[in-house]
């Protein structure tokens, strides 16, 4: 929907609510229908002079004696006060801020839909007593369309509005259970009852009460877009648009706003510029980088997942210090940039090795709220694992904690599981100085290798020297062309056909033998042939691989970057409609050659090669360690014996 279509939901008709909306976070009875009480509802007793933390009494009423029963059996502000030792803390009033205003904005966007579709006069017919026979059913589906709306609305708001609030911490949210759409009132307090209950269970502090109330934002979003779909009488919310202009927010049916999540990103960003060496790797991080900003957030797709071309996960690995921060920090900024002129919402999430966790289950439980956060479709998403080799262990290996085991089958189905869903709004890059010790079938889930390899020409190491120097020097450049050796079209094409003979030793072998036997590659049969022989070679090598392959020079059927101008003013291709993006893509690519495809497999099969190559170099010298340790040991031992 344009601009121009969007009505304003004026301030004042929101301001309005902010008495109904305090008073429903103050206090209020509700008995729960649909969903189990978590904990019990907060209340404050004092003496004169004395402070006293909040204690527990039952929700439900009726459960309680009459003698601590107290009215407002929910009290969602006492609730984030009592996470304090007494004095509110920031994060406290703004939380508790966020939901006034979101109530309120949605109280104001009922009575707007009330007043749009008639409901507003069957309400004051009601209560005269006046409905008439044949519209009572009418009456009963607006009812229920307007808590829908009420209730969306609601979410919508809390979850835009809390963003910049939002931090690494998570929680593990069920699903919401308390939806009930008699009517908009009766729709808020269940959906305030169970936010409460969340928030005594999970929300230990600040930053998991802001994590409660977002995630539970989004489930009750996700839930009411599910009953909304099958709900009469909501062609009014759905078919209108309205903003917030004092919060930048656009109610716009039941679709989340895009802003609504994604939260400020500190990082020290990095210019492409700043990358030296890298070529392959550095031009495809920025080509993803673009990739990624063609995602359309109605259809909920990207073009080149569509088409085939798309980086999904990729495996960064190179020797320490060789640059694989450097790269994630490039990538993160301009992603960073790109949605800023976008008005997109930014998720970036790293996951480390101190989401391990001693306690059964939990190191899975971190892992799927990782992939989960960074899969969101309302987002675009970028998640790194910075050294896999420590955060996933292999399976079978006797020094991999049940933590690593358990992180190592989350991210196998999350990559390459029977319900993956590849939409284009997200990518996920594994790190490693040592990808040998990754489980095989985890790094084959990677559909893309980034040698991250550092500098490797005498130019490259002048013009790291001197960007790492700075310009607080008088030196001379000398006979050189500063960064001249970083043009990236001229460097990725020399990198590129780099590839059209294999680099390892073992896949040089397999090489010349195929080449002895058949010629040069230059069919599919020939190509065929090849890879088969690299199969007898590398048992690993399988049909994931050839997938893997084949994936890879698709991206490079695609090998152009969408210009930067479509990234600096959105409408000249991120706002274009879904079809006609599709069209501008397709006008883009070129045909895929022979050369593409050799030099693909070997890209991969090398990787493959001196993954196997590292991997069973240090079994021989654990294994060469451990002889020697036998030998000492039996050396004392008859000594000891001799002496005794």
């Amino acid at each position: 929907m344009s601009t121009r279509d969007t009505m304003e939901l004026k301030e004042e008709a929101i301001r309005a609510q902010y008495e109904a909306a305090l008073g429903m976070l103050q206090g209020f009875d509700h008995a729960p229908r649909l969903a189990k009480p978590l904990a019990e509802a907060a209340v404050v007793e004092r003496s004169p002079g004395v402070g006293a933390r909040p204690r527990f009494r039952s929700t439900v009423v009726g459960m309680a004696t009459r003698s601590t029963a107290r009215p407002g059996g929910v009290r969602l502000a006492e609730r984030v006060e009592g996470l304090s030792d007494g004095l509110v803390s920031p994060v406290q009033a703004a939380s508790l801020t966020v939901l006034r205003r979101a109530l309120a904005i949605a109280l104001a966007m009922g009575e707007t839909f009330a007043a749009q579709s008639g409901l507003a006069e069957l309400k004051r017919a009601n209560l005269e007593g006046r409905v008439p026979e044949p519209k009572r059913a009418e009456f009963g589906e607006l009812l229920q369309a307007e808590a829908l709306v009420v209730l969306f609305s609601f979410a919508n708001a809390a979850a835009y509005l809390i963003a910049p609030h939002v931090t690494p911490a998570t929680v593990e949210l069920g699903e919401v259970e308390e939806v009930l759409t008699d009517n908009a009132p009766l729709a808020l307090q269940g959906a305030l009852w169970e936010l409460d209950q969340d928030i005594a269970a999970l929300a230990s502090d600040d930053a998991r009460l802001v994590a409660v109330i977002s995630a539970f934002a989004e489930a009750l979003m996700q839930k009411v877009a599910i009953r909304a779909e099958n709900g009469a009488r909501v062609s009014v919310f759905t078919g209108g648009s309205w903003k917030v202009e004092a919060d930048g927010l656009v109610l716009a049916g039941f679709k989340p706003a895009r802003a609504a999540k994604g939260g400020a990103l500190t990082m020290a960003f990095k210019k492409p510029q700043e990358v030296v060496g890298n070529h392959i790797a550095k031009y495809q991080s920025m080509r993803l980088a673009k990739m990624l900003m063609a995602y359309d957030f109605d259809r909920r797709l990207n073009p080149f997942a569509e088409l085939g071309g798309f980086i999904f996960t990729f495996m960064g690995d190179g020797k320490p210090g060789t640059g694989k921060t450097t790269l994630i920090q490039m990538m993160a900024g301009l992603l960073n940039d790109y949605c800023k002129a976008a008005g997109y919402p930014f998720r970036y999430q790293n996951f480390s090795i101190d989401q391990i966790d001693s306690y059964q289950g939990k190191s899975g439980q971190n892992a799927k709220a990782f992939i989960d956060a960074v899969l969101d479709p309302g987002v675009i998403g970028f998640g790194t694992i910075d050294d896999i080799d420590q955060v996933a262990g292999k399976r079978g290996d006797r020094q991999s904690s049940a933590g690593q085991q358990e992180v190592t089958a989350v991210f196998m189905q999350a990559f390459a599981g029977a319900g993956t869903v590849v939409r284009g709004n997200c990518t996920f890059g594994m790190f490693s100085n040592y990808p040998e010790n990754v489980d095989d079938a985890l790094r084959q889930r990677a559909g893309a290798r980034f040698l991250v390899d550092g500098p490797q020409t005498r130019e490259d190491y002048i013009d790291i020297l001197s960007l790492l120097l700075g310009k607080n020097h008088q030196i001379p450049l000398g006979d050189h062309d500063l960064f001249a050796a970083q043009e990236i079209r001229r460097a990725v094409a020399a990198s590129f056909e780099g590839h059209s003979r294999p680099h390892e030793a073992g896949l040089l072998k397999v090489w010349d033998q195929v080449a002895r036997d058949i010629g040069p590659l230059d069919s599919i049969a020939r190509i065929g042939t090849y890879l088969k022989a690299i199969q007898s070679a590398d048992e690993r090598f399988t049909g994931r691989a050839i997938k893997n392959i084949t994936d890879a020079v698709k991206v490079r059927a695609m090998d152009f970057e969408l210009p930067d101008e479509w990234m600096e003013n959105p409408d000249l291709f991120l706002f274009k409609p879904y079809d006609e993006k599709m069209g501008m893509i397709r006008g883009l690519m070129q045909p895929i050659t022979v050369e593409m495809v050799v030099q693909e497999i070997n890209r991969y099969a090398d990787s493959e090669f001196r993954y196997a190559d590292k991997s069973d170099e240090v079994a021989i010298e654990t294994a060469v360690r451990d002889m020697r340790r036998m030998e000492e040991a039996k050396r004392r031992y008859l000594e000891g014996k001799g002496n005794a």
